[in-house]
């Protein structure tokens, strides 16, 4: 009874870890505010933010956006996450650098956190986030959703287009990197961060999302599929989600084009946020972001 009531009571504080730039902190903060509005009573969320370039007012909005009372926020800089040691691989998307940051959670993270929740910054809570975090995943290095379009290694237009010259069924299931609980003391001794880092340099060329591409061939038998609700990509309309993932355009552009009845639950959690009545980004906006990213590779 002793050992139950301290699982109960460890299960109550949530580790969650996202990683933005300035441009997408408007989007964590809808998040975060999302979380809040969905978890218990006396459950304490502790928030890690991995920050790439987020600028000090950003910081300060973000401050002024979470409810003290819940949510405490560290804040780590893009550069120290990474280990010494480590280095970033080089791959040929326009993808941002940051999308790594996810391979470093269980280095940077405290020791004596056992466990944590990843959540990408596009998403949208829509359900006690206790659930998922009492996950057991004590007999895996993660958890995660299978990817609803994606689904196996095989497919044609983006899986591991090379699965049989690495000796794998074209059967074998391909999870989304969106959400992951990561098992940090399993990462760790299996020396993940590593083996994901040699598989994208070894083979860039068929790493189209690269994180993924290295994640999904390392972890193929060592991930928990959990329930796809809690990875519910915004462009299938099937399933009662209990995260919204805003995958293609983001919920804060103009031209996006995903369910208006989706958007509006971002907008909800937005206006609880400093960044409430924020106008919506143009076209040009997004393509310039991008255009950054790609920049951020060549330097």
């Amino acid at each position: 009874m002793q050992v139950q009531e301290a699982d109960k009571q460890k299960s109550t504080t949530i580790t969650l870890v996202v990683v933005s730039d300035d441009h997408y902190m408007i989007l964590v903060a809808a998040l975060i505010r999302s979380v809040e509005a969905h978890v218990p009573a006396g459950t304490k969320v502790d928030l890690w933010v991995v920050s790439d370039g987020v600028t000090a007012d950003s910081k300060t909005r973000m401050a002024a956006s979470v409810n003290p009372d819940t949510t405490t926020i560290h804040w780590k800089d893009i550069q120290d996450a990474i280990p010494q040691g480590f280095h970033l691989p080089k791959d040929l998307s326009s993808y941002p650098l940051n999308i790594y940051m996810r391979l470093f959670i269980p280095y940077f993270i405290p020791d004596e956190v056992k466990k944590v929740l990843y959540l990408d910054a596009d998403m949208i809570v829509l359900r006690d986030l206790t659930e998922l975090w009492n996950t057991d995943i004590s007999k895996h290095t993660i958890g995660a959703v299978l990817d609803p379009r994606l689904k196996t290694f095989d497919n044609n237009w983006g899986g591991i287009k090379n699965f049989k010259a690495l000796g794998f069924k074209g059967t074998t299931p391909y999870f989304n990197t969106g959400m992951l609980l990561i098992n940090t003391e399993r990462w760790r001794a299996g020396n993940i961060t590593e083996q994901i880092v040699t598989v994208i340099n070894n083979n860039k060329r068929f790493a189209n999302y690269p994180d993924q591409y290295g994640m999904n061939i390392v972890l193929h038998n060592q991930w928990l599929r959990i329930d796809d609700r809690w990875n519910h990509f915004v462009t299938e309309r099937d399933k009662t989600p209990y995260i919204l993932h805003f995958v293609e355009r983001k919920p804060i552009y103009n031209t996006y084009k995903n369910g208006e009845d989706y958007r509006l639950f971002f907008l909800k959690h937005l206006q609880m946020t400093a960044w409430r009545d924020t106008p919506l980004i143009t076209e040009k906006g997004r393509y310039a972001k991008k255009l950054k990213n790609i920049w951020d590779k060549l330097k």
